[in-house]
């Protein structure tokens, strides 16, 4: 079952999901930019976006795993961006962004966790930037920034900004109480790694 806005304003009011900084407003005000849709919550892009090094090709071996290693210094270059300069996304090309916002969604005794999946905005799409193109859960317990995926499909360069509405998060309910099971990424606090 997909939450409401109001089940999601319920959530973050109890502590079954905590994002930092919170959103704002909390609640919806006529003409501001309010994060909350009916059945999804807008999430920002952060400071950073971390990039393949073109003057450095290697070959990613699926088959090996551990894909935490492959963000490493060597490989990938973090760029920190801003209003007065961001960062030009050349058509075909691939960036790593994080989300501005930290989320949690706990396991907590006698409640029922919530998980989430991360996806695009329409607009950006139509415009022929992806800001997620697979791997869309975000699973109870998980705890950090949501890492993003983002190419841009379009024949012109794209301009990414820290604090844009970049993606959005969509919330259901799970069946059960899950055991903690830590990936790989989790709690990972840069887009590289």
């Amino acid at each position: 079952m997909i939450l409401s806005n109001v089940e999601i304003l319920s959530a973050l009011d109890s502590g079954r999901l905590i994002v930092e900084p919170s959103p704002a407003p909390r609640r919806p005000e006529p003409e501001r930019d309010c994060p909350f849709n009916t059945t999804s919550l807008d999430l920002r892009l952060g400071p950073e976006i971390s990039r393949p090094k073109e003057d450095r090709p290697f070959t990613i071996d699926l088959a090996a795993g551990s894909f935490a290693d492959l963000f490493n210094p060597e490989n990938y270059e973090t760029r920190t961006i801003s209003d007065d300069q961001p960062y030009n996304l050349a058509p075909n090309r691939f960036v790593i962004g994080q989300t501005l916002e930290r989320v949690e969604l706990p396991i907590l005794d006698g409640e029922p966790s919530l998980a989430a999946r991360v996806e695009g905005r329409s607009s950006f799409a139509r415009c022929g930037l992806l800001v997620h193109f697979t791997a869309p859960t975000i699973h109870a317990g998980f705890r950090g920034p949501i890492t993003l995926e983002i190419i841009n499909l379009s024949p012109t360069a794209v301009l990414l900004r820290p604090g844009i509405y970049v993606c959005q998060l969509i919330f259901e309910e799970v069946v059960g109480i899950p055991f903690p099971n830590d990936s790989q990424f989790h709690n990972q606090t840069d887009p590289g790694g």
